[in-house]
């Protein structure tokens, strides 16, 4: 199920500019939400209770009341999460000591990963297991820090004998996707979905009848509108963590989630193709593979 901290962080950028001010006060300062009326949320957020109540409609809820309870839950959650890593607070201050940024690290990037555990919808988790497992050749692409992604994907696939594609020339890319089709796939990876390359990619692919996925943090992003499945990553952003760094860990996680899955009931045909592929190296190991 969803949490809606993770809901409202997704949604932030297809919400107005006063439904935008509620959900980053709401985001920030949960506790006000557990504790207040509608109109003292709105009295705080410089806008009206039936903004307010809009703004409840529009993230998914029927009403303040309903979305109240789902805040507290996910508080509560939220603050047994921060026990656990013993940190009082997440964001990182100039002014903590080594172990109060390693503990704080930690503690988001074991979030990210949770969290786009928790929320991810597994039927299309599927759905693309099934597009890999039966495609002709998979055209995977990812621009700067989605690169990696792409490219961890494009290694895995390679190594279990799936025909992949990953071009870090966005021109390269666009050629190769060109002689793609029907029984074709093609995965964009892209943290804000809002990437140029990323979307002239699949909507090449689209075009050209292949089946497209999109890897992304915002499900109501253009590239999103462009997926045939979409699998939804959860990544936090502050002052001293970029999404480069949040969102990498989710892509790598969904990644991990579609190979593993891909591996299973397959472990007898692949098995000796990763033997193969390990063995190919060990050459090239200090120890000599010991």
């Amino acid at each position: 199920m969803t949490d809606v901290f993770v809901s409202l962080r997704q949604r932030m950028p297809s919400l107005s500019k006063a439904e935008n001010r509620i959900a980053q006060m709401v985001i920030d300062r949960p506790s006000i939400v557990v504790e207040s009326t509608i109109t003292r949320l709105a009295e705080l957020a410089e806008t009206s209770p039936t903004s307010v109540a809009r703004f409840c409609r529009a993230v998914g809820f029927g009403g303040y009341k309903e979305f109240r309870i789902a805040i507290a839950a996910a508080h509560s959650r939220e603050q047994a999460a921060r026990e656990l890593f013993r940190v009082d607070d997440a964001e990182i201050d100039a002014g903590d000591s080594a172990l109060d940024v390693v503990t704080k690290v930690a503690y988001q990037e074991a979030r990210a990963i949770e969290e786009t555990a928790r929320s991810l919808d597994l039927d299309a988790l599927d759905a693309v297991v099934g597009a890999i497992s039966t495609a002709n050749r998979i055209e995977v692409f990812g621009a700067a820090s989605s690169g990696l992604t792409a490219q961890d994907l494009h290694l895995k696939l390679h190594r279990i004998g799936v025909p992949s594609f990953c071009w870090s020339d966005a021109h390269l890319a666009l050629t190769s996707t060109a002689l793609t089709g029907p029984g074709d796939l093609a995965i964009a990876v892209s943290h804000s979905g809002q990437t140029l390359e990323a979307n002239q990619i699949l909507r090449l692919a689209r075009d050209r009848g292949a089946t497209t996925v999109a890897i992304t943090n915002y499900p109501d992003s253009p590239l999103s509108e462009l997926a045939d499945h979409l699998l939804v990553t959860s990544a936090r952003e502050s002052r001293y963590r970029t999404g480069a760094m949040s969102s990498r860990l989710a892509q790598m996680a969904i990644v991990d989630f579609l190979v593993v899955r891909l591996l299973q009931g397959q472990i007898d045909r692949v098995g000796d193709l990763l033997r193969r592929t390990y063995d190919a190296v060990q050459g090239h190991r200090l120890d000599g593979g010991r």
